[in-house]
């Protein structure tokens, strides 16, 4: 753990043998009956309370890169942090920590004990629809990171919840399919990134997979015992991912708290599983006993003294956002037009829907209501003088379906204040309860629809911001109806035709309607929804809103064109939405959706000072990299996104990420690239050849290389890196620690990451051709200096065979800025 932190930390099981005792003793005290009550939900987001033991309930919530709390009320904001691989592009442990910090703020504001996340499986394949929500192809980098975002929520005396475990790299039939890995890619990659958040960070909480391992679903698992009770010594709660547990059987693994509840495959069955011998009593004590402990460290028990008593400092959560969508931002072209400079402007095109209405986060359970969003429009209206002209143009469609109904355009008519009305009637007509809502996205996950309501009705009053045939629609599963100024356009059932839970959160079916209406005309828009009269899970979701639609594709990038000849430069601004990158589905292809391929491209063509950012949270192919002066990767990122664009863009800040995954070229270039089971199976048959690993040992075979090196990112100003020293003998079984002297050559105060790889020639076992050892950053002045000190763990050096092994001989150590840089070399003898 962070020594900073230590002080503020007291881990009740640390060194307190009489509070584990009393723990025990309290969950020996509970008659079989509370035990068993206590390992399933008592709700959608909570555990049970038993007041008599002075047991409060322990609240978790998503999410990754916000905290929502317990339901999707957008009146209750969140801090939307820049998503996961944005964080791990930072190659920043400290960044890492401040992010789970404000995570843990987020959550004591919220009422939450525990965070879910954060979500730590590799990026084994750039179709996976979680990818953006994951931070890195790589174990090392994952690791780090991932402890320093547990360390942060945990300062707060909140629990993180390092997910999914295991081998949870794609969303294709998730709940089912089953993960085929070999025992030493699994040892080596998938289980070493989440080491750290236990070993090192001391996670409190591990949330188990919706896949098999191996033939074995994951809440089931032997994995939950060994590595991560026996090995790492977890004391912590597993919890299921939601409705994950499938059977009593779970019970007999190290799963610990079934979620969510009441209902579930526990309860009484597991009941009478105990009574009939089945499941031993000894297992149900053991769980009990690990939640009462999670209870005690959050604070949820009396008697008991939490394990944080005195939070650091707070932080500003918006700045710490704006802070790491600026570190992890990565600049990977820039032909000298970059930074700008302002005082030689005089006009600035502005380009692109995602400049507009910027992807910020991904869909799915990571999703927040952030108070606001600044997109790169409006950070660079901000950001540049008064005197320089900024002009938008669309250019190309990318954001697909509805999208729900700007804040600033909806006024609510019956309570006469910005917003939707929004009623709650019974059976029989009579209102039951109104509440003034401020977004038309409106979401019930496990509450907020009081009991016995049966409709949901709905009433906005809609201002058109530009003149011209406008389509209004409503998104939603099961019967609906809909009316614009007061005339019915639609009474029917709109039916969920995909298998994909929670499909309609993300991409609901739709009905949409064409109006004509002038810029400031006002529509008065009105809804029913009937609820269904039972439900598994309570979930309603209902997005009224308006569906871009183009009718001529070619004007739009002609008027782009137009407003670009006439700037001085022109950003675009590309990337994806929620329906390309999203929980519940991997993506068909890395194509930028629509025609922004070809709108870059006639940019370019016109003004040869064409900045281009891309807002997308995982790689996209850019067949124009090389016709355009400069390319940023943003990713998904966060509520103050556009802030960090026009901080980068105009030179306030340096571009201080590095690539956490490789980006390619071409589809078919990709090494590892399949997200689909064949027979139920999602077989890993590249074994530890993933992500640069497999690009290099596919390049050494002479296949392609990628567009975009692993670790690969530049700045605004030049970095030495002076003769490394490392120790040329070591022993087996511990540290190396690698000195690299580092001196800015430029005019700037800049940013440099140290890399340092390992290789093995005429090894006895199979290993990559390089593998990421350790980093270390540092920030330097222009002719400052600075000695980066990069630690290397003994386990770099090991590989496993039904366990570590290290093989004695001669390494490499390759010191670089990426991972196809041209190293310096040192060898190393391990003996």
């Amino acid at each position: 753990m962070n020594p900073a932190l230590s002080p503020a930390v007291t881990t009740p099981t640390a060194g307190s043998p009489d509070t584990e005792a009393r723990i025990r003793e309290l969950a020996q005290s509970l008659s079989l009956e509370q035990q068993v009550q206590l390992l399933t939900g008592a709700d959608v987001w909570s555990t049970h309370a038993i007041p008599e033991i002075g047991l409060s309930r322990i609240v978790m919530s998503d999410g990754p890169a916000g905290v929502r709390g317990e339901d999707f009320d957008e009146r209750h904001d969140s801090i939307s942090l820049p998503s996961s691989s944005a964080l791990s592009a930072t190659w920043s442990v400290e960044t890492a920590r401040r992010y789970g910090q404000v995570l843990g703020q987020e959550a004591r504001r919220k009422g939450v004990h525990a965070v879910l996340g954060p979500t730590i499986n590799l990026h084994r394949s750039p179709l996976g629809g979680r990818h953006f929500e994951c931070m890195s192809e790589d174990p090392r980098l994952t690791a780090t990171i991932a402890a320093g975002y547990v360390e942060g929520v945990q300062s707060m005396g909140v629990g993180a919840t390092p997910k999914h475990y295991i081998a949870n790299e794609a969303e294709t039939d998730r709940f089912t399919a089953d993960s085929v890995v070999d025992e030493r890619p699994l040892r080596e990659l998938y289980l070493a990134a989440f080491e750290d958040a236990i070993t090192e960070a001391r996670s409190w909480l591990v949330m188990s997979s919706y896949n098999s391992i191996n033939g074995t679903t994951a809440s089931e698992n032997k994995l939950l015992e060994t590595p991560l009770s026996t090995e790492w010594g977890f004391d912590g709660v597993v919890v299921s991912d939601w409705t994950g547990v499938r059977s009593v059987e779970a019970a007999n693994a190290h799963q610990d708290l079934e979620m969510p509840g009441p209902a579930g495959h526990w309860g009484p069955k597991l009941l009478a599983a105990i009574n009939a011998g089945k499941v031993s009593r000894e297992a149900i004590l053991e769980k009990v006993t690990r939640i009462l402990r999670l209870a005690a460290r959050v604070g949820s028990l009396e008697g008991f003294t939490p394990a944080v008593t005195t939070p650091p400092a707070e932080l500003n959560g918006a700045a710490v956002a704006r802070e790491v969508a600026t570190r992890g931002a990565v600049l990977v072209r820039n032909q000298g037009i970059l930074p700008l400079d302002s005082t030689q402007l005089t006009s600035v095109a502005v380009i692109g829907h995602n400049a507009d209405e910027a992807r910020t986060q991904g869909g799915g359970s990571a999703t927040v209501m952030p108070k606001h969003t600044v997109s790169p429009l409006e950070g660079l209206r901000k950001g540049l003088p008064d005197g320089v002209q900024v002009t938008y143009s669309r250019g190309a469609k990318v954001a697909e379906g509805l999208q729900a109904f700007p804040r600033t355009a909806i006024h609510n008519p019956v309570s006469n204040v910005p917003g939707i009305r929004v009623t709650f009637l019974d059976a029989n007509g009579a209102v039951i309860s109104g509440e003034d809502r401020l977004a038309t996205h409106l979401i019930w996950f496990g509450i907020g629809i009081p009991e016995g309501a049966a409709t949901i009705r709905m009433e906005t009053d809609w201002t058109a911001e530009s003149s011209g045939i406008h389509h209004l629609g409503i998104g939603t599963v099961g019967q609906i109806s809909f009316a614009l100024n007061g005339e019915e356009v639609f009474n029917s059932e709109l039916e969920d035709d995909t298998d994909v839970l929670g499909a309609a959160l993300f991409d609901p079916p739709k009905t949409v309607h064409a109006i004509q209406a002038a810029a400031g005309e006002v529509v008065r828009i009105e809804a029913e929804y009937q609820l269904p009269k039972q439900q598994v899970i309570p979930f309603t979701a209902i997005l009224l809103g308006e569906e871009t639609v183009v009718e001529d594709p070619q004007a739009e990038i002609d008027a782009a064109v137009a407003s670009a000849k006439a700037a001085d430069v022109a950003v675009v601004v590309v990337g994806t939405n929620a329906a390309i990158e999203s929980e519940g589905f991997d993506r068909k292809n890395l194509d930028l959706p629509g025609h922004q391929n070809e709108l870059v491209a006639a940019v370019a063509a016109a003004n040869p000072r064409t900045v281009v950012v891309v807002n997308s949270g995982s790689p996209v192919l850019m067949p124009w990299l090389d016709d355009v002066s400069a390319v940023l990767l943003g990713w998904f990122g966060g509520q103050e996104f556009g802030h960090a664009i026009a901080d980068i863009l105009m030179g306030n800040e340096e571009p201080g990420g590095r690539l956490p995954t490789t980006w390619p070229a071409a589809l078919e270039d990709v090494p590892v690239l399949n997200t689909t089971p064949v027979d139920g199976k999602v077989v890993y048959s590249e074994g530890i050849h993933v992500g640069y690993r497999a690009w290099l040992k596919q390049q050494a075979e002479g296949g392609a290389a990628p567009a975009l090196p692993f670790g690969f990112g530049l700045g605004y100003t030049t970095i030495e890196l002076g003769k490394a020293h490392a120790p040329q003998c070591v022993p087996a079984g511990k540290d190396v620690m690698v000195h690299v002297p580092v001196k800015n050559t430029g005019t700037r105060t800049g940013r440099e990451v140290v890399q340092v790889y390992l290789a093995r020639k005429d090894s006895s076992v199979e290993r990559p051709v390089r593998w990421l050892a350790g980093y270390a950053g540092t920030h330097l002045a222009p002719a400052g200096t600075d000695s980066v000190e990069v630690r290397i763990p003994a386990k770099a050096f090991a590989h496993y065979d039904g366990g570590w092994q290290f093989e004695p001989g001669t390494f490499t150590l390759l010191v670089g800025r990426h991972s196809a840089d041209d190293f310096q070399e040192l060898e190393i003898e391990l003996r």
